[in-house]
């Protein structure tokens, strides 16, 4: 996964995919996608991005761009060829750029990975270590050298089980032992076309809202589970759509300051051909970049695609 993002404004491509279908209330009976997804066998299979850039409405603040694998995938090689890539490719400077590499590898790409790119763990236990086999500690991403975690992902849902509550606890220890957390919210397709998209991204947030002590070092992460891994990617119109309601729910429960600080990124099939168009948007902050993480040149290419909102502003 990685994540990429600078300051107010992300990136975010405009879909082949969409039908005029909204997914938030249900003015259709389907949607129709013309993407097809081809699964990609490597280290960072799954790869989370976000820009943001600065908006007239909105305080400026830097953006975030983070990178991590499936757990499954990727080997040394893999991951070396990756890296030598992301040491070699030039990113905008007001850009953030996270990896979160699967956990084995993390210390492999810690040592060998440019400064200038962060470090996070794609999940961490929900409090101090103890016997929990398997789970890694947030104790651990820190003496590692991780500074990000990500939070909350579909598979963590939906495959392993964690509900809202646990993940918003998993949250709260994260931030207090000092890392960033990447929140992900995001809707089913089932859910989306029954036009419950707002109701399930609200119900996550407030979890996070009612167990986190700040928002200062959170970064929400809206991905339509139905648009992960699957080429069919959500319409810039429907991304912000989302991200506006997201922003207007912290705005509303949080406070105003938080809302407008937040930076939102999206992910869901970003690649270097759609990223730009999904930029443009004033509540788009940038991205979590699946399979087009794993080629070094395209995800530089999504990273920089953030200046299309400066030049569209």
């Amino acid at each position: 996964m990685a994540v990429a993002s600078t300051s107010l404004a992300s990136q975010l491509s405009s879909p082949k995919s969409l039908s005029s279908y909204s997914g938030l209330r249900p003015s259709c009976c389907k949607l129709e996608f013309s993407h097809s997804f081809s699964a990609t066998q490597s280290l960072f299979q799954h790869l989370h991005s976000h820009l943001r850039l600065s908006s007239s409405s909105r305080k400026a603040s830097r953006g975030v761009v983070a990178m991590a694998g499936t757990g499954k995938n990727g080997t040394k090689d893999s991951i070396r060829k990756l890296v030598t890539d992301l040491n070699s490719a030039k990113l905008e400077a007001d850009v953030d750029v996270v990896v979160a590499p699967p956990f084995l590898y993390l210390d492999q790409v810690k040592s060998s990975l440019t400064d200038r790119i962060e470090l996070s763990g794609q999940n961490s236990w929900v409090g101090k270590g103890g016997a929990f086999t398997g789970e890694i500690s947030v104790e651990q991403l820190k003496d590692i050298g991780a500074t990000w975690v990500i939070l909350g992902h579909s598979e963590r849902r939906h495959v392993i089980g964690e509900d809202d509550q646990f993940i918003g606890k998993k949250a709260a220890y994260a931030l207090s032992e000092g890392l960033g957390v990447i929140a992900c919210i995001g809707e089913k397709l089932e859910e989306r076309e029954a036009g419950k998209t707002f109701d399930v991204c609200f119900q996550q947030l407030k979890a996070f809202a009612d167990a986190v002590p700040s928002w200062d070092k959170i970064v929400v992460a809206y991905e339509p589970v139905w648009a992960i891994g699957t080429g069919k990617v959500a319409s810039p119109e429907q991304a912000q759509e989302v991200h506006v309601a997201v922003r207007d729910w912290l705005k509303q429960n949080v406070s105003a300051e938080v809302a407008s600080k937040t930076r939102i990124i999206y992910g869901g099939s970003v690649n270097g051909g759609n990223s730009a168009e999904l930029a443009k948007k004033e509540d788009i902050d940038g991205f979590l970049v699946g399979g087009a993480s794993l080629k070094g040149p395209e995800f530089a290419t999504i990273v920089n695609s953030v200046t299309a909102k400066k030049v569209a502003a």
